[in-house]
């Protein structure tokens, strides 16, 4: 079962113990969030011009919309300024800097009414990110960057957090994915033909746990948690930014989640950086994973 709590005091140290017990995390937006939003504005405003961007898709074309966000969403992933944003927001949250780990952030979009579903607005359906070859101590950030609704974000589906779920996981090995898919999301319009791993059995979807939060705020949950995208219903495009971090120690000891579904290989902790200094996981670490989970 979920339990959600809003703004609890808890450490780092508690907050990661309950988010492997398979709860979840609300907190409101502050500085540190509202900043990384605001940089991100900034960028998706620069990029669609005088258009609104959240109801862009009413007036461009399938295939101008997804040349835009093929050029937009690596400018914020690659961004210095982003990283920056980050170290300061995980420090805002009493994140260790010395044995905090992060992955890039990313920004995403969900268009509605199945405008662009695909590729780079890619619309997940139910999934664990530790299907995709995370290790289950990971830590999965999710921030909205303008006002969403009930109607266009994402949801958790909590009955599966202990029950397995068959899926295509076995099938998954990160460093082919890498090598094979990564890197040609914007060519998939229409139809992502791409191999990830997805349910394999009819999914109970109810009962859901749906979160709102505001623009800035914080949502933050196990990647071992079974979640999808909403049916975007709105009308409008939602944007949000998300990452994913990793504590050393919890790495190194294997303080995580329960395994009950996954069976991928290859890791993805290679690609975790030290809010510190932003050096690497240590390749001892990493290799120590190699087997998959």
């Amino acid at each position: 079962m979920t339990i959600t709590y809003s703004n609890p005091g808890f450490s780092d140290d508690e907050r990661r113990s309950h988010l492997y017990d398979g709860q979840v995390f609300l907190y409101p937006a502050r500085p540190e969030s509202r900043a990384l939003i605001e940089f991100a504005q900034e960028l998706i405003r620069k990029a669609f011009g005088a258009l609104d961007p959240e109801t862009a898709q009413h007036d461009l074309s399938v295939q101008k919309f997804a040349a835009i966000l093929s050029e937009l969403k690596p400018r914020f992933i690659h961004h210095p300024r982003a990283k920056e944003l980050l170290q300061a927001l995980l420090g805002s949250f009493g994140c260790d800097a010395e044995k905090t780990y992060f992955d890039v952030p990313r920004m995403r979009s969900s268009t509605s009414d199945n405008y662009l579903t695909s590729g780079i607005a890619y619309a997940f359906h139910p999934h664990r990110d530790t299907w995709y070859s995370a290790p289950l101590s990971q830590v999965n950030w999710w921030i909205p960057i303008f006002e969403v609704v009930p109607e266009n974000v994402m949801t958790f589906h909590p009955r599966y957090w202990d029950s397995p779920v068959k899926n295509g996981s076995h099938r998954y090995d990160y460093y082919e994915w890498n090598r094979t898919s990564r890197f040609n999301a914007a060519q998939h319009i229409g139809k992502d033909t791409r191999e990830q791993p997805r349910p394999e059995e009819p999914i109970e979807l109810e009962p859901r746990v749906t979160l709102v939060p505001e623009p800035g705020g914080v949502m933050i949950f196990s990647g071992n948690q079974l979640h999808s995208s909403v049916p975007n219903t709105s009308g409008k495009t939602r944007f949000s930014i998300d990452f994913r971090t990793v504590h050393l120690d919890d790495v190194i000891a294997r303080r995580e989640a329960p395994n009950v579904d996954c069976a991928c290989t290859g890791t993805t902790l290679r690609d975790f950086l030290r809010v510190s200094d932003l050096e690497r996981m240590p390749e001892d670490v990493a290799l120590a994973y190699e087997g998959g989970s």
